[in-house]
């Protein structure tokens, strides 16, 4: 039985609809109709034909993602009584800043009632070059990639980096911060970079961090949820410590070096302070070119959707990737288009693009080449791709470039 209510995307529960479904759901099995319903139902002993409210109503909360009908409405009383008494005066919120890789919960947070200052810091460091380089010169290099990946203005990325350079700057151990974040790669690089930009413990260092929310489907990123749900997670929040600098300076360091050794080497490990920080550069790690294919893990995934479902709009691939495939979804769209270009321009493609004004809007397909890669039965970095980066991580596919076992283990080809 599939979802049938938006709850299961932005995670507040619509208990007048659940309900107004568990009636409908009743009247159908009492009609002789649900079969799917009816075998559910079975399964557990219930095979009717006297159903009652109360089973229909363990159905729909197993739909949305619950055990049991009073483990649901316990969910959503305690997000009602989180947005009715968030406590913000009483946890200093106002005195806060909040820290977040883009602008996704802004306004939702104000929505819900926070007030403390709201910092973003949105470098995409899942892709393009992140070395280990002074200041001046990393941020440099990070624009260069910004404008050519993206197409974004100069004048408009310097701006940004400045304003975030500035609120990096003034973080000291009088600061108060709560950073939000969650599971994927693109989060804990934003963690553990601002972690490790800091001079010192600060006075006060919180973290929200989530891999799902009850409810939820498919829990992408925090800026799908509603308002509320900001609320009830605030009381969640937990204090960081000296282990957590600790972990995120050498995950940095690790992730910024030129050779991916130490990186899969933490990534293998676990990091109690910072428990997400090690799957999430494991699936990062899946980035460097595959033993097998030679193709990233986002390549692969991108060249399997379209073997599964033939060609489509990009834009539908897209979709594709981030609903069902991707394990840790990280890509926005821009970034998903500037990571397809490489396999569509390439001298020897293994993607053709049909023309069109909007790239979300041009059918793709996976050519001959693409197949025989995607199987394994040729090695894309033999079809000389374009250069690329992982981190720190240069990858020449003529230079013995470094490549990656599904398990994680990295050497030079």
């Amino acid at each position: 039985m599939p979802a049938i209510n938006a709850s299961c995307h932005h995670g507040l529960p619509d208990l007048a609809s659940l309900r107004k479904r568990a009636k409908r759901l009743l009247k159908a099995l009492k009609n002789h109709e649900a079969d799917d319903a009816r075998m559910q139902l079975r399964v557990i002993g219930l095979s009717g034909p006297d159903y009652r409210l109360a089973d229909t109503q363990w159905l729909v909360a197993r739909e949305a993602g619950f055990a049991s009908w009073p483990k649901l409405i316990a969910h959503a009383d305690s997000i009602a009584f989180a947005a009715r008494h968030p406590d913000f005066i009483a946890t200093g919120e106002a005195a806060v800043q909040h820290w977040r890789c883009g602008n996704d919960i802004e306004h939702s947070l104000r929505i819900a009632g926070f007030s403390g200052a709201f910092h973003m810091f949105d470098d995409p460091m899942v892709m393009g070059p992140v070395p280990a380089l002074p200041e001046d010169d990393y941020w440099a290099v990070r624009a260069a990639f910004a404008e050519q990946a993206f197409g974004l203005p100069t004048r408009d990325i310097q701006q940004r980096q400045a304003t975030q350079r500035k609120a990096l700057a003034q973080l000291d151990a009088e600061s108060e911060l709560v950073l939000w974040c969650e599971a994927d790669a693109y989060d804990q690089l934003f963690l553990a970079r601002i972690l490790a930009s800091l001079p010192a413990l600060p006075r006060r260092l919180e973290l929200i961090e989530l891999a799902q929310v009850p409810g939820v489907e498919r829990f992408i990123g925090i800026g799908q949820l509603a308002p509320d749900l900001l609320a009830w997670l605030w009381p969640q929040r937990r204090p960081l410590g000296e282990d957590a600098l600790a972990v995120a300076r050498e995950a940095w360091a690790a992730y910024t070096s030129t050779t991916p050794a130490d990186w899969a080497r933490i990534a293998g490990r676990a990091h109690p302070a910072l428990p997400l920080l090690g799957p999430a550069l494991a699936r990062q790690l899946q980035e460097l070119p595959g033993a097998n294919d030679g193709l990233s893990m986002t390549e692969r995934l991108t060249l399997r959707v379209l073997a599964d479902h033939g060609e489509l709009p990009s834009g539908k691939v897209f979709g594709h990737l981030m609903m069902s495939y991707e394990p840790l979804p990280f890509l926005g769209d821009l970034m998903f288009h500037a990571l397809l270009r490489p396999l569509i321009d390439s001298p020897q493609p293994l993607v053709h693009e049909q023309p069109g004004p909007e790239w979300q809007k041009r059918v793709i397909r996976i050519t001959a080449l693409g197949e025989q890669v995607l199987s394994g039965r040729l090695n894309w970095l033999d079809h000389a791709p374009a250069e690329r980066w992982v981190g720190g991580v240069h990858v020449v596919s003529d230079d013995q470039p470094w490549v990656v076992s599904d398990q994680g283990q990295v050497w030079r080809r």
